[in-house]
């Protein structure tokens, strides 16, 4: 990558970066990555070229880093070699237009995609021999239709078999009674005597349990992000006075590395030379980007939004910072995936009292039926059923409402939360900077002149306080004046010739350095003196510590006012929480303390429950430590510097639009990125917690009143069966309740 200076009349005007051919930078058999320089100076080019590369069918994932300049495309390459697959993305990207895609999106290839196998179809397939079974039983038995005995039972049989299997491997490979040795006797029972209906009806039961709990287990796995894609693929380093490409992993300790506007940071070391403007949000959370120069410590994985250095390598490949995020996520503690089997653990309690008693019952009446009744009552089936089918209901409530919940198990631990970590970047935060007003001089240009010089001199300008305030101009309708020749200073602001005025706009020092005096401006803001009146927390103007300065032909016009906004909905949703769910509220993140407790206090959130500057192995560790106290702790955020603490909650909350890693790691995702929908998705998990514990009620209670009559004057089976089976069916339905509820009140 090549680097000009660009000057008009002797002034450096800007950093410009000669584009260049589209790259490929990395790939393997599916998956290659790009380098498209154009994505970075183009935000039409971006949007387009990835909805045309998503509608060529060879294509199945496509991530664009615009900030990076970089494409990374998932494929298949069914009917074509790997060669001309990538051959015909190259040529859609380079021939896409920023404007429009329909003139290329004719070359997209047409082939029909690879047809994909239903995953779930073998699951509910597992259905059909119980199924059949329960019908020839139930034709052969109440309706008396001439149906061979020998093939009912045949059917039986070999619906049974898996139970049976179960049971002499719990008997004779662990030498231990479980619920399938039970499920044994009861069957063995009831077929002995003849009387099929009410063991098929059982297996069928017990079988659709099993499918829905399968069902409802997480549908994917965690993904750690690979490293080299959050460090950059190669790296620029010179040796021996020559610059060289080389992959980043074989970057050496103490190389000097180059890193160009627009390239992510591949190594952790000193700045030695140069000045940039370094976007640490990805690593640290920090909205703000900070100045790397001489002495400046730099990460790896963080972005050079403008301005070049040369780094010392410090720490390489698996040793830096980034890569020691990723390998605790790697390392953190997976929880079961599939929801907590209630039936097993209660039915491992109810076990050896129901042998003995049917043993008792068995000896002295001499009544197998007797016996199978006490066998059947088992208080298990109905909860087998009901409790995966409330968690399924409930999930699917949570999906139509935007809100993506990956197990029941999830759901289980959402509703006991007492604690909720917040991030604050993206988190609580809208996580863009934003402009909220402008302070002027009495007497000399008002508000909207000031803003519209500084737009003007920001114009174009890579950086997010330049940005915000173009947006802010743009949104207030100010006219926006050509900018003459102009210099911008890495770190301290720029220096524009607009409309023949010399306009600086930048910090205070670089003000203060050019001969301005902004001792008008302090005598308004006493908390800006070093003799403030003020304690810091108290001060009444310390929102305006976040200013960019404006002066005109030498003389200080104003002061424009930024901030990362709260979200509108993070104020409500705190009071909710702490007032309705009696929840220990913190504030955990990347940002300095200043910031922290700027939003700490907007958002009523107590100074002992606010953690700032903290790196994401800090992050974790205050994670562990909470719940090391006894608190089940939810975490929610959105970014790569999240991840870690993501994992290490006992529930993890994030965004559609976060980092792919913070999704991927997520127990919770709310799809339409309103932090709002946690409540629902709380209010959901509540509701059925409370459900599992009213099934809980409608199953035992009548099975134990059946079992009390079955121990003592007897009951017959068929009736034991109608009980045991009934119950569950009622719990069944009562679980589908609520799903059944809120689609009535979609419709209406």
């Amino acid at each position: 990558m090549q680097i000009i200076k660009s000057q008009q009349q002797g002034s450096t005007s800007a950093l410009a970066i000669k584009t260049p051919t589209i790259s490929l930078v990395h790939g393997i058999p599916g998956r290659a990555r790009f380098r498209v320089m154009r994505l970075t100076i183009d935000k039409n080019y971006a949007k387009n070229v990835q909805e045309l590369l998503e509608l060529d069918t060879h294509v199945k994932k496509v991530r664009v880093n615009q900030a990076a300049g970089s494409i990374t495309i998932n494929y298949h390459s069914k009917g074509k070699s790997e060669s001309e697959v990538r051959a015909n993305l190259l040529y859609l990207m380079q021939n896409v237009d920023s404007s429009a895609i329909t003139v290329v999106s004719q070359k997209v290839d047409s082939q029909a995609p690879p047809e994909t196998e239903d995953e779930n179809e073998g699951e509910w397939s597992s259905l059909a021999i119980p199924g059949i079974a329960t019908l020839l039983a139930f034709l052969g038995g109440p309706l008396k239709l001439p149906i061979s005995p020998q093939l009912s039972f045949s059917a039986l049989a070999i619906a049974a078999f898996p139970v049976v299997k179960r049971a002499f491997h719990s008997l004779f490979i662990k030498h231990r009674i479980n619920i399938d040795c039970l499920d044994f006797l009861s069957l063995s029972l009831g077929a002995i005597q003849g009387k099929l209906l009410t063991p098929a009806l059982v297996l069928t039961l017990h079988e659709l349990g099993d499918v829905i709990r399968e069902q409802t287990a997480r549908s994917t796995e965690h993904q750690t992000s690979d490293l080299l894609d959050a460090i950059g693929r190669f790296a620029w380093v010179e040796r021996n006075g020559e610059k060289l490409q080389v992959p980043s992993d074989q970057v050496k300790q103490g190389d000097i590395v180059i890193v160009y506007p627009g390239e992510q940071i591949p190594v952790d070391g000193e700045v030695f030379q140069g000045e940039a403007v370094i976007d640490q949000q990805q690593l640290t959370g920090e909205s703000m980007p900070v100045v790397g120069k001489v002495g400046t410590f730099v990460y790896a994985s963080t972005l050079v939004r403008s301005g070049q250095i040369y780094i010392r390598a410090e720490r390489v490949g698996k040793q830096t910072r980034a890569a020691a995020s990723i390998e605790l996520l790697q390392k953190a503690p997976v929880h079961d995936t599939r929801m907590a089997n209630y039936a097993s653990q209660m039915a491992d309690k109810l076990i050896l009292p129901s042998l003995v008693l049917a043993s008792i019952v068995l000896s002295t009446t001499r009544d197998p039926s007797r016996a199978a009744s006490i066998l059947t009552l088992d208080f298990v089936t109905g909860i087998r059923v009901s409790v995966p089918t409330a968690f399924l209901g409930a999930l699917n409530h949570t999906t139509r409402h935007g809100i993506l919940v990956r197990s029941g198990r999830t759901l289980e631990m959402l509703a006991d939360i007492d604690t909720i970590v917040f991030d604050k970047t993206g988190t609580l935060t809208q996580g863009n900077i934003a402009v909220v007003g402008v302070e002027t001089v009495a007497g000399r240009m008002n508000a909207e002149e000031v803003l519209a010089i500084a737009a003007s001199a920001e114009q174009r300008i890579t950086h997010p306080v330049a940005e915000a305030i173009a947006r802010y101009a743009e949104e207030k309708g100010v006219n926006i004046s050509p900018r003459g020749e102009w210099d911008y200073k890495v770190g301290l602001g720029i220096q524009a010739d607009i409309n023949g005025q010399d306009v600086l706009v930048g910090s205070a020092k670089f003000l203060i350095q050019t001969g301005v005096d902004l001792d008008c401006f302090y005598e308004h803001h006493p908390c800006f003196q070093e003799n403030c009146e003020y304690p810091n927390q108290e001060c009444p103007v310390s929102e305006w510590l976040s200013l960019i300065y404006v002066a005109c032909d030498g003389e200080f016009q104003g002061a424009i006012q930024y901030k990362d906004p709260v979200r509108p909905e993070s104020m409500p949703l705190i009071v909710r929480l702490e007032k309705e769910y009696g929840m220990e509220v913190h504030l955990l993140t990347g940002d300095n303390e200043v910031r922290a407790k700027l939003v700490a206090q907007e958002l009523r959130i107590p100074e002992s429950q606010v953690h700032a500057e903290a790196f994401p192995d800090q992050k974790a560790a205050i994670v562990r430590d909470l719940r090391r106290a006894g608190k089940t702790v939810a975490f929610v955020g959105d970014g790569l510097n999240d991840s870690v603490a993501l994992a290490y909650a006992d529930v993890s909350v994030s965004f559609e639009d976060g980092s792919d890693v913070a999704r991927e790691t997520a127990d919770v995702v709310l799809m339409n990125n309103n932090l709002s929908s946690l409540l629902e998705a709380i209010a959901i998990a509540k509701e059925t917690k409370n459900l599992i514990e009213q099934n809980t009620i409608m199953v035992v209670g009548p099975n134990l009143v059946a079992l009390g009559l079955a121990s003592t004057v007897g009951l017959h089976p068929l009736i034991a069966t109608v009980v045991h089976n009934g119950s569950a069916i009622a719990a069944g339905l009562n679980s589908l309740r609520p799903l059944v509820q809120h689609q009535l009140e979609s419709v209406y």
